[in-house]
């Protein structure tokens, strides 16, 4: 029982390497040593091993959830998310708290959603100036937010909001590498640690008053916000304010920076390829969801916002043919599988027909995870960038904001346009 062959570089630099240039570190490891090798990156995981086939992807993700914990292999989440996130529990804890979720991301939910949602995205495109520069990262991250205050937390007052906000936005904005020190707790008496562990207490504070004031607002029942939704679920068997807790800080990260990271990406493609806009604002004129689908889908496809789907293992378990020991992480790595020409015929491309043309086959587009631990917000995520693309295709005609390409840059565990993915808007 060995492990598959990895870079001989001490542990902290493969870290150094995996939180700086991710792409390029495992996209040389594979040239090097095959589709599957073994990484060290801790304090993320000690002992990693790496796929990206297909076929063995397929293999991790039908893999029993009682020897695969996707939860265990997120620990590096604990210290923002807490230990009842849906994210970070494993087994009969976490179907638990899928089940609860689950109603509030189901298709009747997500209809009722949309309205607010193009009420919100209809109002920050109104802001923009005509023939001027838009950081989009910035906008899409304010634009997410608003989102997530409405549609999950349902805080509409203004007071609540102007201290929520900007504690909230603080979490977001977190450096790559003060995330990965968050697992130290001695490190809490240094900056900029000490100040992110006192902001999260604050943040802890506002929303457990919140929470106390919905159990006791009359019309509970009667509102749609995932909050509300989790405490009239929960009625019976009640969630506790800390599991309440955990579950929207999990909602907020797992669904704030990702959808604005992507919807980022995918206005920057669009401005660097005119005809791929030109059919896109097609679409959004047609009322062609499934099309400007596309186009979000291939920004993801090209741009992985996280880097791959974790499980540790329990027990010793054979995954391609390696007999891997208890305690390994196994990682589906998103960013080899979406780049990689076996799986993408012209893989370098920003082509948003191929999610038309049924090209893309299962295990190959895995922005969402996979198997029982596929993300409950995809189909959400899916309709929110919908409506904003439409919202903004409608208005304006996008070029380029900026001379050099774009690349990414990994900001707490997503990685985001370095420069903002700036653009210029025209009215149509």
């Amino acid at each position: 029982m060995t492990y598959p062959p990895g870079p001989p570089l001490p542990a902290f630099v493969q870290t150094a390497l995996y939180l700086r240039r991710r792409s390029l570190f495992l996209g040389a490891l594979r040239r090097r040593y095959g589709d599957v090798f073994a990484v060290r990156v801790p304090p993320f995981n000690d002992n990693v091993v790496v796929f990206s086939r297909p076929e063995h992807i397929k293999e991790v993700f039908a893999g029993d959830p009682r020897t695969m914990h996707a939860g265990e292999a997120n620990n590096i989440l604990g210290p923002v998310m807490g230990e009842h996130s849906v994210l970070l529990t494993d087994e009969a804890e976490h179907a638990r708290a899928r089940k609860l979720l689950m109603p509030a991301f189901n298709g009747a939910a997500l209809r009722g959603y949309r309205e607010l949602v193009t009420e919100i995205a209809a109002a920050e495109v109104a802001r923009w100036q005509p023939d001027s520069t838009v950081s989009t990262l910035d906008r899409m991250n304010a634009l997410t937010l608003e989102v997530i205050m409405r549609v999950v937390f349902g805080v509409t007052d203004p007071a609540v909001r102007a201290e929520l906000v900007p504690r909230l936005r603080r979490i977001v904005e977190v450096g790559a590498l003060q995330y990965a020190g968050l697992r130290l707790p001695a490190l809490r008496r240094y900056r900029p640690w000490q100040a992110f562990h006192t902001n999260l207490v604050a943040v802890d504070a506002l929303l457990y008053r919140e929470i106390a004031a919905r159990r006791a607002a009359p019309d509970l029942a009667q509102r749609a916000d995932v909050l509300s939704r989790l405490l009239h679920a929960g009625a019976e068997a009640p969630l506790t304010d800390a599991e309440l807790r955990d579950q929207l800080i999990s909602l907020l990260l797992a669904g704030h920076e990702t959808t604005a990271a992507a919807l980022s990406w995918a206005l920057y493609e669009l401005s660097a390829h005119p005809a791929v806009q030109r059919t896109a604002f097609e679409a959004a004129r047609d009322e062609d969801d499934k099309a400007l689908e596309a186009v979000l889908k291939e920004a993801m496809r090209l741009h992985p916002v996280i880097p791959g789907a974790v499980r540790r293992l329990t027990t010793e378990t054979t995954i391609a043919g390696w007999t891997l020991p208890a305690g390994t992480t196994v990682s589906c790595s998103i960013t080899l599988a979406h780049r990689s020409p076996e799986n993408y015929a012209d893989a370098e491309a920003f082509r948003p027909a191929r999610f038309l043309e049924g090209a893309v086959e299962p295990n190959m587009w895995l922005p969402f995870g996979g198997g029982v631990r596929r993300c409950i917000g995809a189909g959400f995520s899916l309709m929110e960038g919908t409506v904003v693309l439409r919202e903004i295709l409608l208005r304006y005609a996008l070029a380029p904001g900026a001379a050099k390409p774009e690349r990414g840059r990994v900001r707490n565990i997503t990685t985001v346009p370095r420069g903002k993915a700036r653009i210029v808007v025209t009215a149509r």
